[in-house]
């Protein structure tokens, strides 16, 4: 510690840091110092790991708060029009490394802390990853931000603070358990509270309706509570460029603390306001399987809805515009149906507070909106009972219906059939009446997009057909995208210094200058370079995997990686199949073809979803089995990776060589996952769902490992009558594999416990698992076949890296920006 108390004032009287780029050692120095001093008040003899880490990230937050202010400057310069991004999850992962990133200083910064005798990244390892979002849906957010900052695209991002992330994952015994995500225990240095920025929401009660002096229907809203949506404010960061904002909002009481019940002695009481109100944003995603847990979700969605709209409006009329002309100054995309209640609640606040005409409201309202669709799953397109909207949000059930009424006119006047009104109806009135917000959602926009071209395909073929087939013009497709300067840049920086050393730092900026690399897919020096970077990546994860779990992997082995939430149509069990498969070949001395490989599972299970924790399970035991056998073990090594997050897959994606995707075709909308492991140079086994079907048009048929039904082979299998129970009969390979599930040897005994799965999978295999198994296994023999041949491995990984131009996320944004907001970026450097 000699080097940090020596000369420390010398620091704080050089020249003050620049504008966030390019800074010296010496500015780095200082700041991080001038923070860990007076922001922290710390000093190195007492000072933390975790206080080191905050000073460097106030620091740091200083440089991209600079950034912002300029690009608001900018902005307000060129009078843009500007983006609103409304979605209930985020998944930023950590800040800190991706923002010297961003800033070109993460070397520089590591020279700075190293002459203060510290390191860069065991500080890096001090971040704790917010807690916003449950998987792709909030990392895809999260990455549309990085690349709107760095396009500069006038935007902010609108969510929700969760106190609480969605869970930590444990495993017990092999079952999962849910643990609290307590993101914020340490604070959140990177966020900025906004005390002046807070809006009213209201809750219950009741509407009152009357005519004024001139005949015109006046509608109150007389709620039964209220709560305040105070601003949260977390700088995003370009590379080397413009900065924006993600707004979260946090719930608190209006009146936080009743002192006449604290006088009385009834002390609950006193707080009992603040305590409920605060539930709205205690905890992502709460158990919505009761009806309690259906009411927060709901109160979640409308909660930043209203702050998020009040909070636009705010900004629009502060630049002295009209109301009448909001939709020409902003667009607001829905991140999937969870924030569709703004479109009732726009109309609300348009009608009821600011006296605009019905028609007049609803064409700023239609033309203000886009909706991102991101699934094909029914149970994913929320429905929300009448009696429970109603309940909350009398007045949107009012507008909603009125919406619906003035729709189904105008489809009737269309002459459409009483069967195709029904269809279209906002209004599920079979059984208990419900509302479609997936249809509420696209009325009330102008764009409909889906996020791969199959899923758009099936959206407009399917889920939306008779919508699609209304309004043509109004569905498009944005294939999703991923921040490839996160996700390789960051994560496998190895990767990318040999990237940039070939070609020069273009691709951070234009990801298809990746295809300058094809030159060098033949040269044997260069795949010799590519293979051991990924094997140094390799040792990297092995050590990871060996503290966390006690598993040692041989980085040497194929390493073939699932990771993605626990689901049945992302079949995990269909890929634990095939290494009983390839167990009992060893045991039956049939498996000398097999390639010495480790099989890497992550991802969790929705706390109730009973068969998605019995897969883990399953995962769990067969990794004990076969770990524990002197016999296979050499040959096959298989671990689940608990508490799969942004954080772990930095060091998980860059160390894959075979990606799997999947899931029956037809079911996944895209995925980003296949996204991130190719770009980090993985091959990948697939089915033709989601964007598998357009990575393996960019990368080549040959370097993609293709298996299982299409999307119309499973539809017309579905319609034939599907018999699970006769492949069985029929392949004896498979009957071996799946008797063995049943027969003790899993379970200690316990012929039971897998029978939830053998008995689903024989009679009903819902996602056609045993359909796909044979053609399953032949493409992974030849996997192993070419897994052999290291120089062909290497050159259709480099080929696989070379081909990902099209899936970066600043691709993505801008097609939004020409098909869907219109908008003209303002780049500032």
């Amino acid at each position: 510690m000699k080097t940090q108390n020596k000369n420390i004032e010398d620091y704080f009287t050089s020249s003050k840091p620049g504008s966030g780029l390019d800074l010296s050692k010496e500015e780095i120095k200082k700041s991080f110092l001038e923070k860990l001093f007076y922001g922290l008040g710390r000093i190195p003899t007492v000072a933390t790991d975790n206080d080191y880490y905050s000073a460097l990230a106030l620091a740091v937050r200083d440089w991209v708060f600079r950034q912002y202010v300029r690009s608001l400057e900018e902005y307000a310069e060129q009078d843009s029009r500007g983006v609103a991004y409304l979605s209930a999850e985020y998944l930023p992962g950590p800040h800190l490394g991706n923002n010297l990133l961003n800033l070109s200083i993460t070397e520089t910064t590591r020279e700075a802390l190293a002459d203060l005798d510290l390191d860069l990244d065991k500080i890096l390892e001090q971040e704790v990853e917010p807690g916003l979002g449950n998987g792709g849906l909030g990392r895809l957010a999260s990455c549309y931000l990085d690349s709107m900052a760095t396009l500069g695209v006038p935007s902010i991002g609108y969510g929700i603070r969760y106190e609480f992330g969605i869970f930590n994952q444990t495993l017990k015994d092999g079952w999962q358990a849910e643990v609290t995500d307590k993101w914020l225990h340490y604070g959140n240095p990177w966020e900025v509270v906004r005390p002046e920025i807070a809006f009213e929401v209201k809750f219950g009660g009741y509407t009152e309706h009357k005519y004024d002096s001139n005949n015109k229907l006046q509608v109150n809203w007389i709620p039964d509570s209220e709560i305040r949506g105070t601003a949260y404010d977390t700088p995003i960061l370009g590379y080397r460029s413009n900065g924006i904002i993600m707004r979260l909002w946090s719930a608190e009481a209006i009146e936080s603390f009743d002192f006449a019940a604290y006088n009385m002695g009834d002390y609950y009481r006193a707080v009992e306001k603040k305590m409920r109100s605060e539930n709205i944003t205690k905890v992502l995603y709460p158990n919505d399987e009761n009806l309690s847990g259906k009411e927060l979700r709901l109160k979640q969605q409308y909660f930043f809805v209203s702050c998020s709209l009040q909070d636009i409006i705010r900004l629009h009329l502060l630049q002295g515009r009209e109301l009448e002309n909001f939709h020409e100054k902003f667009n607001i995309q829905l991140n999937d149906t969870h924030p569709s209640i703004a479109v009732a609640e726009l109309m609300r606040i348009l009608v009821d507070i600011h006296q605009m005409e019905w028609d007049e409201a609803w064409h700023v309202t239609r033309h203000t909106f886009a909706y991102t669709n991101h699934t094909l799953l029914p149970e994913a397109l929320e429905k929300w009972s009448v009696n429970l909207l109603g309940r909350l949000l009398p007045r949107h059930l009012e507008i909603i219906y009125e919406i619906n009424s003035r729709f189904l006119n105008e489809l009737r006047k269309q002459n459409f059939s009483t069967e195709q009104i029904s269809r279209m109806s906002l209004i599920d009135d079979r059984g208990e009446p419900s509302i479609r917000m997936a249809h509420l959602a696209t009325v009330g926009s102008h764009k409909v997009n889906g996020v791969s071209a199959l899923h758009s395909r099936l959206l407009k073929s399917m889920v939306l057909q008779d919508f699609a087939e209304l309004w043509p013009e109004k569905f498009t497709n944005v294939t999703n995208g991923v921040a490839h300067r996160r996700f390789l840049a960051l994560s496998n920086p190895g990767l990318a210094d040999l990237i940039t050393r070939k070609i020069g730092k273009e691709w951070l900026t234009d990801l298809s200058a990746l295809r300058n690399l094809e030159k060098f897919a033949d040269d044997k020096s260069f795949q010799e370079e590519w293979r051991n970077i990924k094997f140094k990546n390799k040792e990297r994860l092995t050590a990871l995997i060996e503290e966390r779990t006690g598993v040692k992997l041989d980085p040497s082995m194929l390493f073939d990686i699932h990771v993605k939430r626990i689901h049945e149509y992302k079949r995990q069990h269909l890929k634990v199949l095939h290494i009983l498969s390839l167990y009992l070949r060893l045991k039956n001395g049939k498996g000398k073809d097999i390639s010495p490989t480790s099989f890497i599972f992550g991802g969790k299970a929705a706390p109730g979803y009973f068969m998605a924790k019995r897969i883990i399970k399953l995962i769990t035991a067969v990794a004990d089995l076969i770990n524990n056998d002197p016999e296979v073990n050499k040959k096959l090594k298989v671990v689940f990776l608990p508490n799969f997050s942004v954080k772990l897959a930095q060091q998980v994606y860059p160390a894959a060589d075979l990606s799997e995707q999947i899931s029956m075709a037809g079911k996944e909308a895209s995925g980003t996952g296949n996204m991130k492991f190719s770009l980090n140079g993985a091959l990948t086994i697939g089915t033709l769902d989601g964007a598998n079907v357009e990575i393996r048009e960019e990368v080549g048929e040959k370097n993609f490992f293709l298996f299982g039904l299409t999307t119309e082979e499973v539809q017309e299998t579905k319609k034939a009558g599907y018999h699970p129970y006769r492949i069985y009969e029929q392949n004896n390979d498979l009957r071996e594999v799946m008797d063995f599930l049943i027969s003790g040897k899993l379970s200690k005994g316990d012929k039971e416990l897998f029978r939830p799965i053998y008995d689903n999978l024989l009679q009903q295999d819902p996602y056609l698992l045993l359909k796909d198994y044979q053609s399953y296994i032949e493409a992974m023999d030849e996997v192993h076949k070419t897994w052999k041949d290291q120089n062909e491995w290497a050159k259709r990984s480099i080929l696989n890296v070379i081909n990902m131009g099209k899936f970066s996320s600043d691709r993505s944004i801008s097609d939004y920006c020409e098909d869907i907001w219109k908008v003209e970026t303002v780049k500032v450097v």
